[in-house]
């Protein structure tokens, strides 16, 4: 029997990670990109990793969601670096902030702690050995760094110690009571957001805490807060999978692994700065932004032809281009320069889509050849344009930045915050590929510590007007299922709301397979609540309207809804006494 080749054993666990055939993928793999193959972030994220974990190869994740042929990335793939021996832990106990740390602290200084406060809950049901979750608590602890992490200031700015010891606190908060047919998870977390940021905000501690209310007999919620410092949102999911797996263990009196994972700061492997060898520190004041290569544009888009044979020269030449495209996409926002400090009191709104609107989104996505989390940024990008009246809008998506398999596994806030840029033009499925291949674009310039950089040099100079929205995106539909078991235990996942925001209008997927769920905040001071429900209903309308539209059908002509029942455009309500705008780019 023939040894198989790294390409053919490549492409059998593409097909097991898509969901596909073996003996038939090798075929479309050889004209057609991952995506269009059946692919999404989430799929490419685990194939990246297994294809390391099972076969030490590396791929790269920017060009697996690219246009090119998945034969010709995987063919690219190279031996993945091998840890150095006893690399776990290297370094003193007191080192420089990792990129997201950075970018955290800097967001709390400027908003406050409860703007980047998270709150991630388990409603559990069942019988609840709390003995059990305090040994699962410090297992889980031991194992990861991230959860013993503590930021303090010095006089060259914030730095991270790393405590050897740090069992997470968890706090017992009052029963919550209420009548008959009330939601008893939403009044914990209204009340837990209240306490959040005292929850994160103690000295000489890592700024995360367990709380546990009680709801009723045989159930209680369970609430993760953490600062972004800690965890991003797949670090987050990565939490509760192994706390309810070590809960199971722990229930049943087995021994619980407390080995210490890898670190960020592990020599030999790509670190949370994403590009290969240990994590890229932040010196205090330091604040590098370097050129990454264009990516190639999706196939069926006319930008995939102008760009397939561009040199390097040329690549480092469109990485200032992209900058200058994030700067005419922000040009026209009655907003530039410096702000003053932004009122973050938020608010959320869930939008349940309904199984049929998820079928028609999953059909027209395997159509045009795109995930579907590209469908649903497309119709947030259409429904914000109609509202502003923009053909060319900016939307900030969250991009993961974990490029090894081990750091799949790290509690660590790699996740970037990187501009696409949407051209709302042409028919449907023209207009959802060149979605797909502006977010390619924008993956390959995701960094955690140059994301803000790229958004603040696209400002244009000029007086100091209010400054532009941030509208954004994110899909956290694939790092969680919508529940698990753990021993006697059911776990139902529920996202809180911490009551502020960093964005002032936020769209995150928070269940897409099973019951589809969506979360829109809106920044109060400038949507007020009746806008923002419009916008949720005009988002809806644009999904329907491209769900359900021929793929030719100009993106212009589509119908979302009636005119009064969409918030108006800043030019309709001038001289109108209201709430100021939502004035995006």
């Amino acid at each position: 029997m023939l040894t198989p080749t790294p390409l053919e054993e490549l492409l059998d666990l593409a097909a097991d990670v898509i969901g596909g055939d073996r003996r038939v993928l090798p075929a479309g793999a050889a004209g057609s990109p991952f995506i269009t193959l059946g692919g999404g972030l989430g799929q490419a994220v685990r194939l990246q990793a297994r294809a390391e974990r099972q076969l030490g190869l590396a791929v790269d994740l920017a060009q697996l969601l690219g246009p090119a042929p998945l034969a010709d990335v995987l063919a690219r793939a190279r031996p993945a670096p091998v840890r150095a021996a006893g690399g776990g832990e290297p370094g003193a106990a007191v080192r420089a902030l990792l990129p997201g740390q950075s970018a955290a602290l800097a967001a709390e200084r400027e908003a406050g702690a409860g703007a980047v406060t998270r709150i991630l809950s388990a409603e559990l049901s069942g019988p609840l050995d709390t003995d059990a979750l305090r040994r699962a608590l410090a297992a889980l602890s031991a194992r990861h760094e991230g959860l013993r992490t503590a930021f303090a200031a010095t006089a060259r700015g914030p730095v991270r110690r790393v405590l050897a010891v740090c069992p997470p606190s968890l706090v017992t908060l009052e029963a919550v009571a209420g009548g008959p047919g009330e939601d008893l998870v939403a009044a914990a977390h209204a009340r837990l957001a209240v306490r959040a940021g005292r929850l994160v905000t103690r000295p000489g501690l890592p700024p995360l805490a367990f709380a546990l209310t009680p709801l009723a007999t045989g159930r209680h919620l369970l609430s993760f807060v953490h600062h972004d410092a800690v965890a991003d949102s797949r670090s987050a999911a990565l939490v509760w999978q192994e706390l309810l797996a070590d809960y199971d263990r722990a229930a049943r009196r087995r021994p619980l692994d407390r080995a210490p994972r890898p670190g960020p700061d592990t020599p030999g492997r790509g670190g949370a700065g994403g590009r290969g060898g240990p994590v890229r520190m932040l010196p205090p004041g330091a604040a590098p932004h370097p050129e990454h290569p264009q990516r190639a544009p999706h196939p069926g888009h006319p930008r995939h032809a102008e760009s397939a044979d561009r040199t390097d020269r040329t690549d480092r030449t469109e990485s200032a281009g992209r900058r200058r495209a994030v700067a005419a996409a922000r040009a026209g926002a009655p907003g530039s320069g410096p702000a003053a400090a932004r009122d973050v009191r938020g608010e959320r709104l869930l939008l349940g889509l309904g199984t049929r609107l998820r079928d028609a989104a999953d059909a027209t996505a395997r159509r045009a050849g795109v995930p579907h989390s590209t469908v649903l940024l497309a119709a947030w990008a259409l429904a914000v344009g109609r509202h502003t009246g923009r053909e060319r809008l900016l939307v900030d998506a969250e991009m993961p930045g974990r490029p090894t398999a081990e750091l799949l596994g790290t509690v660590v806030p790699c996740a970037a915050a990187a501009p696409v840029v949407c051209e709302l033009e042409g028919g449907v499925d023209y207009f959802l590929r060149g979605v797909a291949c502006a977010f390619s674009e924008a993956l390959q310039h995701a960094d955690p510590d140059d994301g803000a950089a790229v958004r603040g040099a696209a400002a244009p100079a000029g007086p100091l007007p209010p400054a532009p929205a941030r509208v954004t995106f994110a899909a956290h539909d694939e790092l969680l299922p919508a529940s698990l078991r753990a021993g006697a235990l059911t776990a139902r996942f529920h996202h809180g709301h911490s009551g502020t925001v960093t964005a002032d209008a936020a769209l995150t997927v928070l269940r897409w397979n099973e019951h589809p769920l969506l979360s829109l905040e809106f920044a109060s001071a400038r949507l007020p609540r009746a806008q923002a429900a419009q916008l949720a209903r005009a988002l809806r309308a644009a999904l329907t309207a491209l769900v359900t539209s021929p793929p030719h059908t100009p993106v212009d002509d589509l119908a979302l809804a009636p005119a009064d029942d969409l918030p108006k455009s800043p030019a309709a309500r001038a001289g109108t006494p209201a709430a100021r705008s939502l004035a995006l780019p």
